[in-house]
């Protein structure tokens, strides 16, 4: 018999209660909750790292849940690489899910590569437009985003529901901060981008990605020189 999932109406106040709980157990609950109809998307942050090494850790349960990359033609090198290394380590699978068109396909249509003329619209068919159509059928998803990355951010619970995307969003890590990520990387030795000690300390599309200087915001190489800060998965 299938579980009884939890009400719309009910998230706030599960939220409330988890608030103050270990991601971990946050995890727990969610493949408790969700089962087989539980997404998590990650783009192989330090963030996304943490959580799949926690989910792993989590035992067989935690393979059923769909777990999948939003491969837009433009990532690192090193972003991939690094899914190899995570899935050889924790024996997990990650789905790399792309757009319907290639870039080449998509540039020839345009007239060449947007992202930096029409960086939104770049967002939009290459990432969200895909995690939309890959999240249809499943109940919940997990995000590796804090609540002090960016002001879209700050006001994300543990758990609520996505107007934008319908369905349940669950936030392990919100109310974490970059120390806490990093004490938990070096404390469980999970793999990282190795960009991350390049001058990258977030990492998106290979062109939307620059170095950021010492004292600079974390995010501030994403989408240099831009009034943008998020590719708009995560605004409300």
């Amino acid at each position: 018999m299938q579980a009884v999932l939890p009400a719309r109406e009910d998230l706030n106040a599960i939220s409330r209660e988890l608030e103050n709980a270990w991601p971990d157990e946050v995890l727990c609950w969610a493949v408790q909750t969700y089962g087989p109809t539980l997404a998590m998307a990650t783009a192989f942050g330090a963030e996304g790292c943490v959580l799949l090494d926690m989910l792993a850790k989590l035992g067989p349960k935690a393979h059923q849940a769909h777990l999948f990359n939003l491969d837009t033609g433009y990532q690192f090198a090193e972003t991939l690489q690094l899914r190899e290394r995570i899935q050889n380590k924790y024996g997990l699978h990650i789905e790399l899910v792309r757009p319907e068109e290639t870039v080449e396909q998509m540039e020839a249509r345009l007239g060449g590569p947007i992202y930096h003329t029409q960086p939104d619209a770049c967002c939009r068919m290459r990432k969200i437009v895909p995690l939309r159509q890959t999240l249809q059928g499943h109940a919940a998803w997990i995000s590796a985003i804090r609540r002090d990355q960016t002001r879209d951010r700050a006001n994300h619970s543990i758990v609520e529901w996505d107007e934008k995307f319908g369905l349940v969003k669950i936030s392990p890590l919100a109310s974490w901060t970059k120390e806490d990520v990093w004490a938990y990387i070096i404390a469980n030795d999970v793999p990282v981008n190795p960009l991350h000690q390049q001058g990258y300390p977030s990492i998106g599309c290979q062109p939307c990605t620059h170095h950021v200087q010492q004292g600079e915001d974390e995010r501030a190489g994403r989408w240099r020189g831009m009034a943008k800060t998020e590719c708009g998965i995560h605004s409300k």
